[in-house]
C-alpha cells in the first residue's frame, strides 16, 4: 500500500471542522501541530509589535494514495481555501516509506479495493 502526506495549514478555529471532513472523506487520523504562523502575500498587521493575525494549526494526514485527492479537495472545500486570502492551504507529497501504519492498512484494504 502506498501513502501520501497531506499537510494543511488552517486557522485554529477551523481545525475541528477540517478534521471531521477529512475523516468523512477517508482519512484515518491526523497529527495536529498547534501555534503555527504563516506569512502570505500581504504583510501581517501588528499593534505595538504584537501580531494581530489568527493562530494557525498544521494538520498532517498520512493517507492512502487512492483516497488522497478526494481528501485534499474536501479539506480545501470545507476550509474555504479558495474563497479568500488567508483561509489556509493544503498540499500533498509522496511518501516513500512508512512504518507504524499496520492498523491503517488493515482498515483501508477493503476501502481501497472498492475505490479501484
Amino acid at each position: 500500500m502506498h501513502f501520501k502526506l497531506i499537510i494543511a495549514f488552517v486557522n485554529d478555529s477551523e481545525t475541528s471542522k477540517v478534521m471531521d471532513a477529512a475523516r468523512a472523506a477517508g482519512a484515518t487520523g491526523a497529527t495536529v501541530i498547534s501555534n503555527a504562523r504563516g506569512e502570505g502575500l500581504e504583510v501581517s498587521k501588528t499593534f505595538f509589535g504584537l501580531s494581530l493575525e489568527t493562530q494557525r494549526d498544521a494538520l498532517l494526514f498520512l493517507v492512502e494514495e487512492h483516497l488522497s485527492r478526494h481528501i485534499l479537495e474536501t479539506i480545501s472545500e470545507v476550509g474555504e481555501f479558495d474563497t479568500s486570502m488567508g483561509t489556509g492551504i493544503a498540499i500533498q507529497i509522496d511518501v516513500e516509506d512508512a512504518v507504524g501504519v499496520a492498523h491503517q492498512v488493515e482498515k483501508l484494504v477493503n476501502v481501497v479495493e472498492d475505490e479501484l
